[in-house]
């Protein structure tokens, strides 16, 4: 269901460093990393928004007109209204830490862990923040756009399996 526009100047009057637009009726808004914490709060309490669907990230590595290489993606629902919303926060390489979203939706705890394993980001205040894809031997982070297709030769760092031996 497409966000109210009331919904949308509410947001706009209690968080004036967001910006919000739309396309194919979706609602999009990016926020400042500074306020993160505090517009997950207000979405939740204040707006209905109980479902943390998905976190993922965008690298814009060599995108043209990209400002920030990293977009952390969030989407949201309204399960009673069927609202959905994308929140985004745009990061730069050298500094990817934000906070947690744990702590407002429990769900968060894997998805992040998944966006921490394969590009990077660091959420503060993470109950469990380790790898969840890649073996913990691995040092680099495979979705970024920098990393190369035919990987680093990094296998030679990993314990051979068998089936005899099969996982510990």
């Amino acid at each position: 269901m497409v966000i109210s526009q009331e919904m949308i100047d509410r947001l706009q009057r209690q968080f004036p460093n967001c910006t919000t637009s739309e396309a194919l009726e979706q609602a999009r808004v990016v926020v400042v990393r500074q306020d993160l914490q505090e517009v997950f709060q207000w979405l939740k309490e204040e707006s209905g928004f109980d479902l943390l669907v998905d976190v993922t990230c965008v690298d814009y590595l060599n995108y043209r007109g990209a400002q920030q290489r990293f977009g952390l993606v969030y989407l949201l629902a309204n399960t009673e209204t069927s609202e959905r919303l994308t929140l985004r926060v745009m990061l730069d390489e050298t500094d990817l830490e934000v906070p947690s979203a744990v702590p407002t939706w429990e769900g968060a705890d894997w998805l992040e862990r998944e966006v921490w394993d394969m590009f990077g980001i660091h959420f503060t205040g993470h109950p469990d923040l380790r790898r969840i894809l890649m073996p913990e031997e691995f040092i680099a982070h495979p979705l970024r756009k920098d990393y190369p297709l035919q990987g680093r030769g990094e296998r030679h760092n990993f314990p051979v399996l068998t089936r005899q031996t099969g996982l510990k």
